[in-house]
């Protein structure tokens, strides 16, 4: 398989280039020469095969020729060692995808852990140490702080908007020390992300370091995403549902009382597939379920939930893509003004062919609250914000599901009786609990989040400022 930039076509390069490079020379992201279909064999399983090898099956063409079939295989058991259970919530209702089962209780252990051990694998007999550069609006730093912990011969800078993250958050990021280090930008997480491009960009960094990125920006962050929207199609095709994981935030004296109603194929005798409703704000997890779907797995199409910060449901709805800054939300990962992975979309995707498979819907903080409240006190769940607004995004669709359904930009999914609907739950509610709490009570805390609050924070503060970066990246605290 080869790869080329968004921005120039003309220099393919391996999988292992693009993912050890992380962002092209001229800033474009790099993308697959074609997204492959899953052999029918493997199509036709997808609803009985365990996770393991459902991420084996979905990465194999994607590295084929630089990773072994028996290196992927060990590097899916060890990357992949965590459940992501579907689960309903309310009878009729909507299921919930829940990815916060891993080491930082967030969908990005999927990615970083996955990213470690491939890199490493990669980087074999390598002199030179290799500084991964992330930036993060929440989940992805202290994902990527986990997964890359300890390996080594790398050494992870992570920059995040100072203020703007939450006390858990900021510990997980910059409480683990070692190889790991981590700045706070003044600025918002757009800045942070404009720093790391820059990084990139500069000569003289290019010259005396070797540098990577961990962000969705990467190939290799994403294409492992892509495995649990397979594996979830695969179970909602079959018409099996999951009970709950050890960290499943429900309140057991409360809530859901029985089998969802759904039957396999969606509920219409067809494998209609399923419809995911994805919180998005930077579009790398949303990214990833169209290549699921473009592979074959039976899914019918996306909503892509934002906050405020809507660009992409502006875009969805008058074809115009503009970016502007972010504003600051409750649900702070998803706070991006100009999402990165959009370019990456619209580099395999017309609009004419987004606005087919996504329905945008926007959601704001007083409807985030309103919704966590609500699906607690009737139900018994916590939802985080992210995952909240999710939520909220399927509720306002089927209360507009007459209007929605003749808009010509909408899906056949998302609005109508076509197949189940699953949200995605991208971080534990624990991990927001000034938020969640008020609204819920106290949230049962998982042992993964319990031992990161024993932590204690040590960041660098730095201006949003490229030569900021630079002094400390050339520093020998960098690589300490």
């Amino acid at each position: 398989m080869h790869y080329y930039s968004t921005r120039d076509r003309t220099r393919p390069v391996s999988f292992r280039e693009a993912a050890l490079s992380g962002l092209a020379p001229e800033g474009g992201l790099f993308i697959p020469e074609e997204i492959p279909e899953y052999r029918k064999a493997v199509k036709h399983s997808l609803d009985s095969m365990s996770f393991q090898d459902t991420a084996f099956q979905t990465i194999l063409p994607y590295v084929e020729g630089d990773v072994p079939p028996s290196v992927l295989e060990e590097i899916s058991a060890g990357a992949f060692s965590f459940p992501a259970p579907l689960v309903p919530v309310i009878f009729e209702g909507p299921l919930v995808l829940e990815l916060f089962h891993g080491p930082t209780a967030a969908f990005k252990d999927f990615g970083a852990r996955f990213m470690a051990r491939i890199f490493s694998y990669l980087r074999r007999g390598e002199d030179r140490p290799l500084r991964i550069l992330t930036a993060t609006s929440g989940d992805t730093g202290g994902a990527v702080a986990d997964g890359f912990f300890g390996v080594e011969g790398i050494f992870v800078t992570i920059l995040y908007p100072k203020g703007r993250v939450s006390e858990l958050q900021e510990k997980q990021i910059a409480g683990l020390g070692g190889n790991i280090s981590a700045l706070a930008v003044e600025g918002s997480f757009d800045d942070c992300q404009a720093l790391v491009k820059a990084a990139f960009g500069d000569p003289a960094l290019r010259k005396k370091l070797v540098l990577s990125s961990a962000n969705s920006i990467n190939i290799s962050r994403l294409l492992p995403q892509a495995v649990y929207y397979a594996a979830a199609a695969g179970k909602a095709l079959g018409g099996r549902i999951d009970g709950d994981g050890e960290a499943t935030p429900r309140n057991r004296g409360a809530g859901f009382s029985g089998p969802p109603r759904f039957r396999p194929g969606g509920g219409t005798g067809t494998a209609a597939g399923a419809i995911f409703c994805v919180p998005s704000g930077n579009f790398g997890n949303l990214t990833a379920g169209l290549y699921a779907m473009s592979m074959g797995a039976p899914i019918a199409g996306f909503i892509a939930a934002t906050n405020i910060n809507k660009t992409v449901p502006d875009y969805l709805e008058s074809g115009e893509y503009q970016t502007r800054l972010s504003r600051p939300t409750i649900s702070n990962a998803m706070d991006v003004g100009a999402p990165s992975n959009f370019e990456r979309m619209s580099a395999h995707w017309t609009y004419r062919d987004l606005s087919r498979m996504i329905r945008g819907v926007w959601v704001t903080d007083d409807e985030t609250r309103r919704t966590i409240g609500t699906v607690y006190q009737d139900h018994g769940y916590y939802l985080d914000p992210h995952g909240a607004v999710a939520w909220t995004a399927v509720q306002k669709l089927r209360q507009g599901a007459a209007e929605a359904a003749a808009a010509p930009a909408a899906p056949v999914g998302p609005v109508g009786p076509v197949g189940p609907v699953a949200v995605l739950a991208t971080a534990h509610p624990a991990k927001f609990s000034e938020t969640v709490e008020p609204l819920t009570g106290p949230v049962p805390v998982p042992g993964s989040i319990q031992k990161a609050l024993d932590r204690t924070a040590r960041a660098l503060t730095i201006p949003a400022d490229l030569s900021a970066l630079r002094d400390f990246l050339l520093s020998p605290a960098s690589a300490s």
